[in-house]
């Protein structure tokens, strides 16, 4: 069972606040009907990604230096978890996603990834790990690591790291090239891949290049850049990535086994300083894969979640995203998986949206990735 599966299995709990409105609601428009906004919680220090846990317990929320929260059910901010491993919170690193064991009712596990150090030079990579969360949701116990990037390549940039369970309870981790561009490349490297691995780590035996000589097992897809979107589309059941270009050039993709998505030899996007990125061949390139869905200018692209939550009709079928630059909410159209129509919303907001979360209540839940930064509570009006 997904975890969108077990929340969904809640049945009417679900229905139930996730937890009690604390300011009044602001409204925005959009073109499917009024937007109606609710802070939640404030004075989060740069909040990264949230999970929902079941019954009504609140939300588990990270902090990129270090922090895993609940939320409770009256928007109580609580006191840091103990049991969260140690970070390297440097620049972009720190603790990032957080998702539930897909049978968190039968072993409470939670996993995190996080930017780890100990590379030569003072340098990080991306680390994943779960523990148990204790029944007073006061601490992680027993955490373990069971993945890591290898080598440790990053100076503080480029660790992607969003995680996704499918509906085998495979765990996909979709992973930056920590700015070493041509490592993307590398099959013998984890930066800029996808990697699929079993809930403890192993690599499962049908991963595209097992056996195959000075490989990474765990590579399910390469030729990534800076991957923080990644969910599973609820209607087909397929891993849907979304990456962070250059100046221009942010894409989502459908990885594939075995793939390669190009970065750096085909991008749409040029190097912050204007010049060409010297790897680059073309925006499409022989022998790999384009993407998806492209934007010509970078909106800085953070956090992906397909609406299935049943409230919102005019949502139904709909992507969301968050944007970082262009601070806003990205609302895509699907037909199939053809994205037929975007728009642009929440701008006013005036805030960097890190994470985009469909709640078990049907509402879209967001995270601004701001030194005070907030979860926002967002639904059209009834």
């Amino acid at each position: 069972m997904t975890s969108r599966s077990w929340l969904l299995a809640l049945g009417a709990a679900a229905l139930l606040p996730l937890i009690a409105q604390a300011a009044p609601e602001r409204t925005f428009p959009s073109e499917e009907g009024t937007l109606k906004v609710a802070t939640l919680a404030e004075g989060l220090k740069h909040p990264w990604a949230l999970a929902f846990l079941p019954d009504n317990q609140g939300i588990l929320v990270t902090e990129r230096q270090g922090n895993l929260r609940v939320i409770g059910a009256e928007g109580k901010v609580g006191a840091p978890l103990s049991g969260v491993p140690e970070v390297w919170a440097k620049g972009q690193g720190g603790l990032l996603d957080v998702v539930l064991s897909p049978t968190f009712n039968k072993d409470r596990l939670v996993y995190l990834s996080f930017a780890e150090g100990g590379g030569e030079g003072d340098k990080a990579g991306t680390a994943v790990g779960r523990g148990r969360l204790s029944s007073d949701l006061t601490r992680l116990e027993d955490f373990n690591v069971i993945f890591r990037q290898e080598p440790k390549l990053s100076t503080g940039n480029h660790f992607g790291s969003r995680l996704v369970f499918d509906r085998d309870g495979y765990l996909f981790i979709a992973l930056g090239e920590n700015n070493q561009r041509p490592t993307s490349q590398d099959l013998d490297k984890l930066q800029g891949k996808v990697v699929r691995i079993l809930p403890d780590g192993e690599i499962p035996k049908d991963n595209p290049f097992v056996g195959q000589k000075n490989v990474q097992p765990a590579i399910w897809s390469y030729g990534h850049r800076n991957q923080q979107g990644a969910a599973l589309n609820p209607w087909t059941g397929q891993l849907w990535t979304h990456e962070h270009g250059p100046r221009g050039g942010d894409e989502i993709n459908i990885p594939k086994p075995g793939k390669n998505y190009g970065w750096p030899l085909a991008t749409h996007g040029i190097n912050y300083s204007l010049t060409p990125i010297p790897e680059a061949k073309g925006k499409e390139v022989e022998g790999t894969v384009a993407p998806h869905h492209v934007w010509e200018k970078s909106p800085a692209i953070s956090g992906m979640a397909f609406y299935d939550g049943g409230r919102f009709k005019p949502w139904d079928h709909n992507l969301f995203i968050g944007a970082l630059a262009a601070q806003e909410v990205i609302r895509l159209e699907l037909q199939g998986d053809k994205i037929v129509h975007e728009e642009r919303l929440l701008g006013q907001l005036n805030a960097r949206v890190r994470d985009v979360r469909v709640g078990p209540d049907g509402y879209l839940y967001l995270l601004t990735d701001e030194e005070d930064g907030q979860l926002l509570k967002v639904g059209l009006a009834e």
